[in-house]
């Protein structure tokens, strides 16, 4: 009996453990919507984009290089929101490197006078600029 019961307990401990190793590796712990280590919305799961920060100074600067090089605007079918899918017949343009480091693995369109930051492999917009 007393062997049955430390064998138990060694089984239950052992299961605990790899629980907990499997619930803080990165496959499989949930994420908090970040690719690169910053924070995002609790509950999104790994490999989602992060909304990444875009201060005012990047914003004007953003708007301004639409501008300077008229980029030519996109139709899309309906008004573009964030966590919205494009279409896979939108082209989406690189993103230049004068936006700033943390825009560089994105791309974006430029639609109804609005830019549009996608993450390129989902085709998800991350965010709107106005």
């Amino acid at each position: 009996m007393r062997l049955s019961s430390v064998v138990l307990a060694f089984v239950t401990a052992t299961a605990i453990i790899s629980y907990a190793q499997a619930q803080s590796s990165p496959g499989m712990r949930e994420d908090t919507g970040s690719m690169r280590g910053s924070q995002g919305a609790p509950g999104v799961r790994a490999g989602e984009p992060a909304n990444p920060t875009i201060s005012a100074e990047q914003r004007t600067r953003i708007r301004a290089y639409v501008t300077q090089h008229n980029v030519s605007p996109v139709t899309v079918g309906e008004r573009v929101a964030v966590g919205a899918t494009l279409p896979a017949d939108v082209e989406l343009r690189a993103v230049p490197g004068e936006w700033g480091p943390d825009l560089g693995n994105y791309r974006y369109i430029y639609s109804d006078n609005r830019v549009v930051l996608v993450e390129p492999s989902s085709r998800r917009v991350i965010q709107v600029i106005d």
